[in-house]
């Protein structure tokens, strides 16, 4: 089965990459973008697991590697 792990920096922490982002889009002549936060993507296949089992295990990895709980955000989705 595919999973999409979506990993972004939590509300009310500092974004460097965004906020640099933010500028160059302002300075490029982008003056409706008022915020950007940038994250991580990442895709893995899993076998041998159902979706229950799929969904345990992919939560321990973002929260053991994947993301840093305290200050990331992550949503995962399961298909197949």
């Amino acid at each position: 089965m595919k999973v999409s792990v979506f990993v972004s920096p939590k509300q009310g922490v500092l974004d460097p990459a965004g906020q640099a982002t933010l500028g160059s889009l302002k300075s490029l002549g982008f003056d409706e973008v008022s915020d950007v936060r940038i994250g991580k993507y990442i895709t893995m296949r899993l076998e041998g697991v159902d979706a229950e089992q799929a969904e345990a295990r992919v939560q321990e990895m973002c929260e053991r590697l994947l993301a840093n709980p305290i200050i990331e955000d992550f949503k995962v989705e399961i298909e197949g």
